[in-house]
């Protein structure tokens, strides 16, 4: 999806993430180095805060103000192209402000309407910060949940970190270590890999996927000497995804799933908790991680980073992670778009 290699393909849908964040940093900087195999994309933001932090941290990029995306073809080369969504405030590098929420959940409902209504090609969401936005009342615990309920999907969503090096899938997400071991069941194990399974062959163009399945305690539980859950709930989920043909294979040891020499034995692996699956993806390539939203109707992807508020306005962010975010999304877009069921 270049836009000098095909004009006619629709462009990405960057939508702003947290103001006070690096998503515009990193959003102006992945326009800045394009090139010709960059995707074609527009950014909804606000643009005259767009100008003044490009002129802040010395970026010397033009601005242009579009009313469509079918605009953003024309100037893209030339100017980065930003589909308006005003802030309430002026925002402060490090300093989320919830009167800014409705300007990123906007940003990221206007996405999702244009990707839905044919005009973008994929949804690519910048970082937002979680705790700003429950303040003003957002009743979701992140952009996944969000996201499928824009999307009215019936079936569960789930979240893929992928690297060129590993993919990994967490069952649980948002939880803590506790809550997640409490909430783990089998069917959720079963619904997370089918998912899995469906889009490696979908949106990466894996035609008979590979998954592995990680244990939950140490040594997958060693027989139940370190713990039940492999035997009562992981087992059984992986002996019912083989009855329904899926090529899979655990529980496996945690310690050693993630080496080079196991990782040449799965396309993705299933884990349990949160840090079970980002820990390994995260230390093995960090600057090159994507996070993609499996189970929609649409794609969506974002950089496998967080908000960095730290970092914010002092022009350190890298922009690597979104640039791959932004390749990515329109790799499986052109996949979906070739008619991959």
């Amino acid at each position: 999806m270049t836009v000098e290699a095909n004009g006619s393909e629709k462009p990405l849908a960057l939508t702003m993430g947290e103001p006070a964040g690096i998503g515009a940093e990193i959003a102006l900087k992945a326009w800045q180095s394009r090139n010709g195999g960059t995707p074609l994309f527009f950014l909804l933001d606000d643009p005259p805060r767009l100008r003044r932090l490009a002129e802040h941290l010395g970026l010397d990029i033009s601005i242009r103000d579009i009313d469509s995306p079918a605009e953003a073809a024309a100037v893209f080369f030339s100017c980065l192209p930003v589909l308006p969504r005003p802030l309430a405030a002026d925002p402060v590098p490090g300093q989320p402000d919830p009167a800014n929420a409705n300007a990123v959940r906007g940003a990221i409902e206007a996405a999702v309407r244009l990707v839905r209504s044919g005009e973008a090609g994929a949804v690519v969401t910048n970082p937002i910060d979680k705790r700003c936005l429950h303040a003003a009342g957002f009743p979701f615990p992140g952009h996944t949940e969000f996201l499928a309920a824009l999307s009215g999907t019936n079936s569960r969503p789930a979240m893929m970190l992928a690297s060129p090096e590993l993919r990994v899938v967490p069952v649980t997400v948002h939880l803590s270590l506790d809550q997640a071991v409490k909430a783990l069941t089998p069917r959720d194990i079963v619904e997370t890999a089918t998912v899995a399974e469906a889009s490696l062959k979908r949106d990466f163009g894996i035609p008979e996927p590979r998954l592995a399945v990680a244990g939950l305690n140490p040594h997958a539980g060693e027989g139940g000497a370190m713990g039940a859950e492999e035997g009562s709930i992981i087992e059984p989920a992986v002996a019912l995804l083989r009855q329904r043909g899926i090529d899979v294979f655990g529980p496996v040891s945690p310690d050693t799933l993630f080496t080079a020499l196991a990782r040449q034995r799965y396309d993705a692996a299933i884990c349990m908790y949160h840090d079970q699956a980002l820990i390994p993806v995260k230390a093995i390539g960090f600057e090159e991680t994507v996070n993609v939203t499996l189970g929609l109707p649409f794609v969506r992807t974002s950089p496998g980073h967080g908000t960095a508020l730290d970092i914010a306005g002092t022009g350190q962010a890298n922009a690597a992670s979104l640039a791959a975010a932004l390749s990515m999304a329109a790799a499986m877009a052109r996949r979906r778009g070739a008619g991959n069921p």
